[in-house]
C-alpha cells in the first residue's frame, strides 16, 4: 500500500498548494490512502470546516493534529461530528474530537490511524507509552498497519517512541517543528521513521510566519502581531510502501517540491 503523509499545511497559502498539487501528487506516486497534518489550516492555527472541508474534497482521506486543534472556538460543533480529523490520543477523553481511524479501501485492506503529542516543551500531556499501549491492543485486533503521527518538539522524544513503537506498527511520523529532516529509514522490526515531514506552506519565513516580523520580535523582544508569509511556496511530505499483509513498512523516501512563487 502506497501511503502519502503531508507535512503541517500552513493557512491559506498550504491550503491553496494542496488544492492545485495534490490530485497530481497522488497520480504519479499512485496513492492508496493520503494523511495530513492539520493542525495549522485555520491561519495558521486551528482547524475550521471552511479551512478543511475543500482538502477532503481534493484528495486528504484523514487528517492528524496536535496542540493548535482547538484553537478556533467555532469549530467546536465540526470537530463533533468530522471523525476524520484525529486529536492526540494522550489528551483526555473530554477534549473534543475523535482518538483513530480505521481506513478501508475497496480490497478491504484497513489502516489505523492516530497521534500523539510530546511531553517536553509542549502543554500538558498524558504518558506516550502508556496512552500507546492502551490503544495499540484495539487496532492490532482489526489491522497490522498503523499509522503514527508523533506532534513533537524534541528530536529525542520522537526517536525514542519510534524505537518504543518499532514492529508494533508501520510508521512513525514526526510532525510540528515544520522543518523536514534527513533522517528517514526503515527501523529493524520494519517500522518506518522520520523526525519531521516538514510543512506544506511558505517556507520563505519563520515556520509560515514573514521573517522580517520574527526579526523584529528577535531583535527587540517586544511582541509583535504575526502574518502569514506566502513565498518560498513548498510541499513536504513522504511516501510510506507497506507490505498489505504483515504491515510492515518496504520503503519511505522524502518528497520536497518547490513551487514558483505566484508573484514572481
Amino acid at each position: 500500500m502506497n501511503i502519502l503523509f503531508i507535512g503541517d499545511i500552513f493557512g491559506k497559502v498550504g491550503r491553496q498548494i494542496i488544492l492545485d498539487y495534490l490530485p497530481s501528487l497522488k497520480e504519479e506516486f499512485k496513492v492508496d490512502l493520503c494523511i495530513a497534518n492539520g493542525e495549522n489550516l485555520a491561519h495558521g492555527r486551528g482547524v475550521t470546516e471552511k479551512t478543511a472541508r475543500p482538502l477532503f474534497e481534493a484528495g486528504i482521506d484523514i487528517f492528524t493534529s496536535g496542540n493548535h486543534l482547538w484553537d478556533k472556538k467555532e469549530a467546536f460543533v465540526y470537530l463533533k461530528q468530522e471523525n476524520r480529523i484525529l486529536k492526540p490520543i494522550n489528551y483526555p477523553k473530554r477534549a473534543i474530537g475523535n482518538y483513530y481511524q480505521i481506513w478501508q479501501d475497496k480490497e478491504d485492506n484497513k489502516v489505523a490511524i492516530f497521534c500523539l503529542v510530546g511531553q517536553a516543551f509542549m502543554g500538558p500531556a498524558g504518558n506516550l507509552a502508556d496512552s500507546v499501549d492502551k490503544l495499540l491492543p484495539t487496532l492490532q485486533k482489526q489491522t497490522n498497519t498503523i499509522i503514527v503521527d508523533i506532534h513533537a518538539e524534541a528530536t529525542a522524544e520522537k526517536r525514542t517512541l519510534g524505537f518504543y513503537l518499532q514492529g508494533k506498527v508501520s510508521a512513525v511520523i514526526g510532525t510540528h517543528t515544520h522543518i523536514q529532516t534527513a533522517d528517514e529509514e526503515i527501523l529493524p522490526e520494519g517500522t518506518a521513521y522520520i523526525t519531521d515531514v516538514g510543512m506544506t506552506g511558505p517556507h520563505d519565513s519563520v515556520i509560515g510566519i514573514k521573517k522580517d516580523i520574527i526579526l523584529r520580535r528577535f531583535i527587540s523582544g517586544m511582541p509583535v502581531q504575526y502574518e502569514i508569509a506566502d513565498s518560498g511556496l513548498q510541499i513536504n511530505a513522504i511516501l510510506v510502501r507497506t507490505d498489505d499483509k504483515t504491515g510492515k513498512a518496504v520503503e519511505i523516501f522524502r518528497i520536497r517540491r518547490k513551487i514558483d512563487d505566484p508573484d514572481s
